[in-house]
């Protein structure tokens, strides 16, 4: 059953034009990766659908309900878990705190979090601006579960990490598919690691979709073309 569709969306900030017909779509329990260049339009593309960017034309439907009247607190509490770019926890605001801010009644819970990532659970009281960013990550990943997300968008969640908990996170992302029914659309550069745990791929350039289809099929002249440096 298909979760998410975009359909032909264009989005601008003011008047610069930042997608030009994007499409995809995400069934459940699938994991889809967005790739592109940097500055291409994956971000972009996430906060159209997050509603954190009005779409200018096109369609971003969930479970097929349009969501262009829909406000983006509404879009989360309709199944929607962003793990943005950046991480931007609540500095202030211990482990703890941060997971309950964004609880939803559901199958994730504080336990469940922790046993996806134990070091949580011992940084439980420490404020979120004592973790190192491998532990923030964690713990922006472990606040959009507490949502209780049918789609979970991982905008670029290995960045910048170093090579262990980058293994860490990938670990995490696996389980979350083998074990649930949850849709992902996860932001990313590592292609390894997407084609251990992507079943198809979109990629961006210059706010277009140029190519589309089973991460399997993503060949060497497709990644030459379009994501080399």
């Amino acid at each position: 059953m298909t979760l998410l569709t975009v359909d032909n969306i264009t989005a601008s900030y003011g008047a610069t034009q930042a997608l030009f017909g994007v499409s995809l779509s995400v069934d459940q329990g699938e994991v889809l990766a967005l790739m592109g260049r940097n500055g291409m339009g994956k971000s972009t593309t996430v906060k159209t659908i997050c509603k954190l960017l009005p779409v200018t034309s096109g369609m971003v439907c969930l479970s097929g309900q349009d969501l262009a009247r829909v406000p983006s607190h509404k879009v989360a509490r309709l199944g929607v878990g962003l793990v943005p770019e950046g991480r931007r926890c609540f500095a202030s605001l211990s482990v703890i705190e941060n997971l309950i801010a964004a609880a939803r009644p559901g199958h994730w819970d504080e336990a469940r979090v922790a046993e996806l990532f134990p070091r949580l659970s011992e940084r439980r009281d420490q404020s979120a601006a004592s973790l190192s960013g491998g532990e923030q990550q964690m713990l922006a990943i472990g606040r959009a579960l507490m949502t209780n997300p049918r789609l979970l968008i991982l905008d670029e969640a290995t960045e910048g990490l170093a090579p262990l908990v980058r293994q860490e996170i990938w670990a995490a992302v696996a389980k979350l598919k083998r074990e649930t029914g949850m849709a992902i659309l996860v932001v990313d550069k590592s292609l390894r690691e997407l084609g251990q745990v992507a079943d198809k791929a979109v990629i961006l350039q210059r706010g277009e979709d140029v190519w589309s289809g089973a991460m399997a099929a993503l060949n060497d002249d497709v990644t030459n073309q379009f994501l080399g440096v």
